[in-house]
């Protein structure tokens, strides 16, 4: 079941505190990105998150966006944005260090 338009745009809502967040379609679902690093998506109506080390600690369930593709944590507590915001900073960390250690 794709993601509603509706959900697409609860979601983009609760995360207004942060600047840059950006979304692309794709095939019915939603990727998601904060200063252009893909963090995670919306998939059949559910925010999921990338699982890297710096986002262990929220003890989040797993979930699997679509069939075959790696475990995402499944990020239930929407209607905290600060929660929300802090959660996407840190997830956004683990890339911005592995993108530090290559140059």
């Amino acid at each position: 079941m794709p993601t509603t338009k509706e959900y697409r745009d609860l979601i983009l809502d609760k995360l207004d505190l942060l600047e840059n967040i950006s979304y692309k379609s794709m095939m019915g679902e939603y990727l998601l990105y904060y200063n252009k690093i893909l963090f995670g998506g919306i998939y059949d109506n559910r925010l999921l998150i990338k699982i890297v080390e710096t986002n262990k600690d929220y003890n989040l369930k797993e979930a699997v966006p679509y069939q075959n593709a790696k475990p995402m944590y499944f990020v239930e507590n929407i209607e905290d944005k600060e929660f929300l915001k802090e959660l996407v900073v840190n997830t956004c960390k683990s890339f911005q260090n592995k993108t530090n250690k290559k140059k």
